[in-house]
């Protein structure tokens, strides 16, 4: 029986009115310092960065969605962690053949197949599972607020079993959305269908570099939901304070 991840990134739930951050580094200054520099920046412009951003409704009912459709083995390993490259590591020790990945991005590199040839990171480690073999299948469930399309990916599609879906909706009536076209996903495998999806592995990533610190405690309110016990892998903890920003910390930010 083949064994499966599912791995969401917390910006699936996540409504911003920047489309786009642009690439960025995994590290500790970007995690909080970049955004007292957007919210620095934002309020420079008569703005309040928290307006732009707001939590999907649908939050709340995640998890009840998903037990619907998947089922948890009775050995189920969760992990909890800032980057997505994680994802990478788990599929590997929990020899995972399939991921569902609920996120605003593919993660399937950006850069065409070139991208696949950097060590593994939070943009690629998707695309690499699918090149070094590690899994046979891709299943991308896009959040609503996604600005990407399956055919900004067109070389991999090409070369690798890869499933983009609008909803979960989408994917419980087995309808893919490939290339910009609605088709009957007659792709599924009999382990894929009947009563539910078998889930070996489950990873939950913060994307903090993406997702703002004020929604830090609704992240873990999320995790704790699943009421699965956890392992948190390098996932620090990010303290959000506008109110005392002193001069000299001011300067650093903007500096970020």
């Amino acid at each position: 029986m083949e064994r499966s991840l599912l791995s969401i990134d917390w910006d699936y739930f996540i409504y911003s009115e920047y489309e786009s951050w642009g690439s960025l580094t995994e590290n500790d200054r970007n995690l909080i310092d970049l955004w007292y520099k957007r919210y620095l920046q934002e309020k420079s412009r008569g703005k309040d960065i928290g307006k732009s951003f707001y939590l999907s409704g649908d939050l709340d009912r995640f998890w009840e969605r998903i037990k619907n459709r998947f089922i948890f083995t009775e050995d189920i390993k969760v992990y909890v962690s800032d980057s997505h490259a994680l994802s990478y590591d788990i599929a590997k020790e929990h020899n995972c053949t399939v991921v569902y990945l609920f996120d605003s991005h593919a993660d399937l590199g950006y850069g065409g197949l070139s991208s696949l040839n950097f060590e593994v990171n939070c943009s690629n480690w998707l695309g690499k599972l699918l090149k070094d073999a590690q899994i046979r299948k891709a299943n991308i469930i896009y959040s609503p607020y996604t600005s990407e399309k399956p055919e900004f990916f067109e070389a991999l599609n090409s070369m690798y079993n890869i499933q983009y879906f609008e909803s979960l909706e989408d994917l419980d009536n087995k309808k893919e959305l490939h290339n910009g076209k609605d088709l009957d996903n007659k792709s599924f495998d009999n382990s894929e269908q009947g009563k539910g999806i078998m889930v070996d592995a489950v990873h939950i990533c913060r994307s903090g570099a993406w997702t703002p610190p004020w929604f830090d405690e609704k992240f873990m309110h999320f995790v704790n939901d699943l009421k699965v016990p956890y392992k948190i892998v390098n996932c620090p903890e990010r303290s959000w304070d506008v109110t005392n920003i002193k001069f000299a910390d001011q300067v650093n930010y903007l500096l970020a």
